[in-house]
């Protein structure tokens, strides 16, 4: 099976021993699976563009120093794995020529304006990935920000046109965060790649990989 994971950038805001636990479970799925893993850049990437945007930069300028972090994250999982490629890469084809060698390929951002969900649901799309694993702060996808609504609804089961409508809603809300992109959801529902969302923890991405039901299922 060929897979596809989005990585949250605040699996490195931690000690480097839960980077080392990420990568043992990773590197046990690489040895029956093809995997890619994207990765984000968390708070630090937040941190530098807050500080970039002072001093004058533009929000593409911005989107290139989070660019920079996420591969930066990327190479830290990457070293920590024992079956990834060493190198990053920048690109899409880039990645596809590292897996020819090596079953697991770990990447950051490509391309300003795109969220790193985005970037891994493109490239589930580019190498016809079997299943896209959303590896999240949340464990699921909620009818509503369940943290400002107690009443809201955590789905089992959403089409993507189900959670493009949840997104667009919610994005009308200033400085709410949704647990998927607009342009992801897009892709996702365009390409037809199965995919899960669910909470990001080493232990989850085992069990979603083994077929255990756990999270939000899109399809």
């Amino acid at each position: 099976m060929r897979l596809v994971i989005s990585l949250g950038g605040s699996v490195f805001e931690g000690p480097a021993e839960k980077i080392k636990e990420f990568a043992d479970v990773l590197d046990e799925i690489s040895k029956s699976h093809e995997l890619f893993v994207v990765v984000g850049g968390g708070r630090l990437a937040r941190e530098l563009m807050a500080k970039a945007r002072e001093l004058g930069a533009n929000e593409v300028m911005c989107d290139y120093i989070g660019i920079a972090v996420t591969r930066i994250n990327a190479m830290l999982l990457a070293f920590a794995m024992k079956n990834s490629a060493k190198k990053i890469p920048e690109s899409f084809i880039e990645a596809v020529e590292l897996a020819r060698d090596l079953k697991a390929v770990v990447m950051g951002g490509t391309i300003p304006g795109h969220t790193t969900d985005a970037t891994a649901v493109l490239l589930a799309e580019f190498v016809n990935a079997d299943l896209f694993l959303n590896a999240t702060s949340v464990d699921g996808i909620y009818s509503d920000d369940p943290k400002k609504n107690p009443d809201a609804v955590k789905f089992e089961k959403i089409s993507p046109s189900e959670l493009l409508e949840i997104v667009v809603k919610q994005k009308a809300s200033a400085g709410v965060n949704v647990v998927m992109d607009l342009l992801a959801v897009k892709i996702l529902e365009r390409s037809g790649i199965k995919a899960v969302v669910f909470k990001g923890e080493p232990e989850n991405i085992r069990r979603v990989v083994n077929g255990e039901k756990i999270g939000t299922l899109i399809c």
